[in-house]
């Protein structure tokens, strides 16, 4: 893979610190749902950082590129993208990378999605394109955040699955807490229907969601997971 120019086209805030970036890259093949990118920032004394950042576009599409970051209060890269970055301004991106975390459209069995925080960006573009692209099959998204004002995509989220952890809206049923068992076998698909299960967020996330759905009965084969720290995917 080599390093190709990116200019942004567009800027959408998503939250007070998230931010859509829409890229337009000239020279540029396509991506699967659920694949990152990696972006170098050089500053003018040559000094270069480089991140990756997750797709949230809808893959098969003419549309921008389309990278959703969320600004890190310690990060070096994710504050330029969130709050500084305008259009116009020019990027280098490499990718697409990944091909264990990603959904095809000729997948015919059911997809539960999980998503914690920004978590959300890969399971995007996976729900974007089977909006695109229906092919019969279930698709739903089970999405944990910290209050409604983190929500990232908020638009988008008809009929997803919306638990708080910090703080939930007053006409909503289930208080705040962490995703547990209960929220396992409530909010999300059976594991008799043998859903494919598409988990990502930080670690910590990932990791106690993932022991939550093979307690509720899911395979470890049936369970895909992308974790993230600092800065990146």
């Amino acid at each position: 893979m080599t390093w190709q120019v990116a200019t942004v086209v567009a800027l959408r805030d998503e939250t007070r610190t998230a931010r859509t970036i829409s890229l337009r890259v000239d020279a540029w093949l396509g991506h699967l749902a659920g694949q990152h990118v990696d972006v170098r920032l050089t500053a003018d004394d040559g000094y270069s950082a480089v991140r990756s950042y997750s797709i949230a576009s809808a893959a098969g599409g003419d549309e921008a590129l389309e990278l959703t970051v969320e600004e890190l209060e310690d990060g070096e890269v994710s504050p330029f993208l969130a709050g500084e970055l305008a259009v116009g301004d020019q990027l280098e991106v490499r990718g697409p990378i990944g091909g264990w975390f990603v959904w095809r459209p000729e997948q015919i069995e059911p997809v539960q999605l999980v998503a914690g925080g920004s978590g959300i960006v890969p399971v995007m573009s996976m729900l974007r394109t089977h909006r695109r692209r229906p092919n019969g099959t279930d698709m739903r998204l089970l999405y944990s955040t910290r209050t409604p004002e983190t929500l990232i995509f908020r638009h988008e989220l008809d009929g997803a699955d919306l638990l708080y952890t910090r703080m939930a809206p007053p006409d909503t049923v289930r208080p705040a807490h962490r995703l547990d068992t209960a929220d396992v076998l409530t909010y999300s698909l059976p594991a008799a229907e043998s859903p494919t299960c598409y988990i990502c967020g930080p670690t910590g996330f990932v990791e106690a969601a993932a022991e939550l759905f093979l307690s509720a009965g899911h395979t470890a084969r049936r369970i895909r997971t992308e974790r993230f720290g600092g800065g990146g995917t």
